[in-house]
């Protein structure tokens, strides 16, 4: 087995390196002049089982051209089988037409890591589930609660004053899990979006007046929908508030929200280098995903870590 890592998130593939007690390879990543990725994996890989650590976080099309890449360096260097690693899956949001003329580019970058070599894709928390669906390859679809999950008891080892809420009917299945996991309460923030930017969270489903709160999403770039949530619930009577996400691509404008939003803590992972900021607690999946690598290696059954 050897573990690659591409620029993305190297702290991270360090860290899964260090879980499964091994170096990570030698590769050179560089840019030319005029910008194009230079790859060069500088010890044998004939005949080994690969896998390269990089989630396609921001800057997105630079990080999944560079995985491509390493890919293709990988399979023309006779690797015996390719795994790529990505914690956080770009372009999830994009997995239906919901406009005319529009493109399905999750199902596009799918294609790409196909034709490029990929024989198989290690992920965590898609946005949109059924895009496993898009690979005809496959995928092992991992989930954060079992990391987050820890942190949460430790944080509420009272969870009977605790309600887990859903941001949006969309992500009820998810927020459910947390809170038969934590055997807390659960509701519903119906919203409404105005633009990519901007939510306008309308109305909550449930009792939420003087309890402790732990808003669940799978993820968050602008912390709109979040701080649209927070504002409601704190309306209805929340006592306390904390947000749980999986992936947490926290921008300046995000923390600027999380500034003045009643959310005292937003809990997450660390699937991206982009989740850090004050309010912000990321949480190691490191161990989650060296564990799983370690069963695909060994032809071993990965089933109970995809536990919700």
């Amino acid at each position: 087995m050897k573990i690659i890592s591409g620029t993305a998130h190297r702290a991270l593939a360090e860290k899964i390196a260090d879980t499964l007690g091994q170096p990570l390879a030698d590769v050179q990543v560089d840019a030319f002049p005029d910008g194009e990725t230079a790859v060069k994996i500088n010890e044998n890989v004939r005949g080994e089982d690969i896998f390269i650590i990089q989630p396609s976080c921001p800057p997105t099309n630079h990080n999944i051209m560079e995985l491509l890449i390493l890919v293709d360096a990988a399979r023309r260097a006779s690797a015996e089988r390719i795994t790529a690693v990505m914690p956080f899956f770009g372009y999830a949001r994009q997995d239906r037409k919901d406009q005319p003329r529009v493109p399905i580019t999750a199902k596009l970058v799918a294609n790409l890591l196909t034709s490029a070599g990929v024989n198989r894709v290690l992920t965590m928390d898609l946005h949109a589930p059924q895009i496993q669906g898009f690979f005809d390859i496959p995928v092992d679809h991992l989930y954060a609660k079992p990391a987050l999950i820890g942190y949460l008891r430790e944080r509420h080892p009272d969870t009977t004053n605790l309600t887990v809420v859903s941001p949006d009917v969309g992500g009820v299945k998810m927020a459910r899990a947390y809170a038969d996991a934590l055997g807390a309460e659960l509701a519903i923030v119906a919203k409404h979006r105005i633009s990519a930017t901007r939510v306008e969270a309308m109305n909550v489903i449930g009792d939420v007046n003087g309890r402790d709160v732990l808003l669940v999403d799978d993820m968050t770039e602008t912390a709109g929908t979040l701080c649209a949530a927070a504002e409601i619930l704190h309306k209805h009577g929340a006592k306390r508030i904390f947000a749980g996400v999986s992936h947490a691509i926290i921008s300046d404008l995000a923390n600027e929200r999380l500034a003045k939003s009643h959310i005292e803590e937003v809990i997450t992972t660390d699937s991206v280098p982009q989740a850090h900021g004050p309010k912000v607690q990321a949480v190691s999946v490191a161990p989650l995903l060296g564990e799983a690598i370690r069963r695909i290696n060994g032809g071993q059954s990965v089933t109970s870590l995809f536990s919700v």
